[in-house]
């Protein structure tokens, strides 16, 4: 499976390859290495297992995902070393982690100047890793029971070959769901004024919700307003979970319009926004237009942790800037390529929370758990609660051991908080909108790398493999 997995890698790294190649790039060379490595490795696997069993447990499936991401972050990690677009590997496997993870923090400055292969890479590596996350959340994450992520259900409960022909035909309608929404948000971005390669890198970025740009700037080089509502409608499109869009294939779009999670999340930055406009037009006297644009791109992009910029809002004062790093932990709905805690662990922290306030007026009374009218049981409301503890912890264990690597508390604990949650910008000088990852030690940036892959991976998939437990017999 990890073979097959890299085959992938090698088809898709044979594109920004063949770009190299065509434009004579000097780094055509690391790129052919780079194919030649990851084809080797995937067949060596795939031949040497060929007569495997196919069948996977619990525990293997666990390993499966782990090795799966850890593999693919090597694997893009090449063509930066190989090429010299970074000094050492450390920087290469950041930039790789990042962008698998679809965190969208970097090490890389002066992207305007990079060849065009590179660029294209980060950005393929983004949107594979939006790929993978949907497929993570509708095959893996419903069967381990993590983090009450139960929206997606197959028709059996296990790994068996009995279950592998509904989960496959699950997955591929997704695979076309994610292509449709990408291919449209690359027309659309170049009807809005964008060339057809900055289109393409920023499309495959911003449906991935990673963030990735072709510019120093971000989306701010282009300075258009229409380029700027393309991205947030789809910076919206990609935060929506992606099972709700496989009705639309046939037509039909009242599960879309019902969903109350989305509901949710599309409130939620707009009550955020609302108050970022009157903030900006009262205290920075800052005209209505420019500061709703300003406020709404960057609470979307924020709040899907997408982590594109057009303006640093750094800048806004003191409540603009906490508003922003605690929508930083917000994210957009469970079962998108969106990182954070997600609206759905929200809603059910809130439901409980509203429970146990009435359960103190009326102790015998028997309330009703419900989202979108199903039950809401106890399993999930454990897992919620242990999910939002665990990534408290990894955010202050994150934080804690980035200080002790010499940062100061503003990059520590932003840097750990934007990490954990898969943002991308941070706060302060160093990791702030405007600035990037270069300049932190590189033990902070492996201490980042991990804690991206934790949020990533809903922080219970690769704790559990730490546990004594699961490696006993």
């Amino acid at each position: 499976m990890l073979g097959l997995i890299a085959l992938g890698v090698a088809i898709l790294m044979a594109v920004p390859c063949f770009v190299a190649w065509e434009l004579d790039s000097p780094d055509k060379q690391a790129f052919l290495i780079s194919e030649g490595v990851v084809l080797t490795f995937s067949f060596a696997l795939i031949y040497a297992n060929r007569r495997a069993e196919r069948k996977l447990n619990v525990r293997e499936v666990f390993i499966l995902t782990a090795a799966s991401w850890l593999t693919v972050c090597a694997l893009g990690a090449m063509p930066f070393v190989l090429s010299h677009t970074v000094s050492t590997v450390t920087d290469a496997v950041f930039e790789s982690v990042s962008a698998v993870t679809t965190t969208g923090a970097t090490v890389l400055g002066q992207l305007d100047s990079l060849p065009k292969d590179i660029l294209l890479w980060r950005s393929m590596m983004q949107w594979i890793g939006g790929l993978g996350i949907v497929a993570f959340g509708a095959a893996v994450l419903p069967f381990l029971r993590i983090g009450g992520m139960r929206l997606f259900r197959a028709e059996s409960s296990d790994f068996s070959e009995k279950a592998l022909p509904h989960t496959r035909n699950f997955l591929l309608r997704l695979l076309l769901v994610y292509l449709i929404i990408s291919l449209a948000c690359t027309i659309a971005f170049a009807v809005g004024g964008m060339s057809i390669f900055d289109a393409i890198n920023h499309a495959m970025t911003t449906v991935s919700t990673g963030g990735f740009s072709t510019h120093d700037e971000s989306i701010g080089f282009f300075n258009s307003a229409v380029i700027d509502t393309v991205a947030i409608f789809f910076m919206l499109v990609a935060s929506i979970p992606f099972v709700l869009y496989l009705p639309l294939l046939a037509g039909r779009v009242r599960m879309l319009r019902s969903d109350s999670q989305v509901r949710s999340m599309l409130g939620a930055y707009l009550s955020v926004t609302v108050l970022l406009v009157i903030w900006l037009t009262v205290n920075n006297n800052t005209g209505f237009t420019a500061a709703f644009r300003e406020a709404a791109f960057s609470v979307v992009s924020i709040g899907t942790t997408t982590g594109y910029v057009t303006a640093d809002y750094a800048e806004w004062g003191h409540f603009g800037i906490v508003v922003m790093f605690f929508l930083t932990f917000v994210g957009g709905c469970t079962g998108s390529t969106a990182g954070g805690i997600k609206i759905l662990r929200f809603k059910v922290a809130f439901i409980m929370l509203r429970e146990t306030i009435l359960r103190l007026l009326h102790p015998n009374a028997i309330f009703s758990r419900t989202i979108d009218g199903k039950p809401i049981s106890d399993d999930t409301l454990a897992s919620v609660m242990a999910f939002a503890l665990a990534f408290a912890c990894t955010v202050g264990a994150t934080a804690i051991l980035l200080a002790a690597a010499g940062n100061d508390f503003m990059t520590s604990f932003s840097a750990a908080a934007t990490a954990t949650a898969n943002v991308g910008p941070g706060l302060g000088d160093i990791v702030g909108p405007t600035s990037n990852f270069a300049a932190i030690s590189a033990a902070s940036k492996w201490i980042l790398c991990v804690a991206m892959l934790l949020g990533r991976l809903e922080i219970f998939t690769l704790l559990v493999l730490v546990t004594p437990h699961f490696w006993r017999n």
